[in-house]
């Protein structure tokens, strides 16, 4: 196993597992709070918009 070089017994290798894990929905929850805000933007700048052109 390609695992076992790294990590040699199974605490370690699910305890890299659990981390990766943690990491990637930090990542995911980062993403989502950035892409919340560049849609509010984006609503803003479209209402702002069509409010001028009225």
């Amino acid at each position: 196993m390609f695992f076992s070089c790294f990590f040699p017994d199974e605490e370690t290798r699910n305890q890299y597992r659990a981390h990766k894990l943690s990491m990637l929905k930090a990542m995911r929850d980062s993403l989502e709070t950035r892409l919340a805000a560049l849609n509010a933007a984006i609503d803003t700048m479209e209402r702002q918009q069509g409010t001028a052109q009225e």
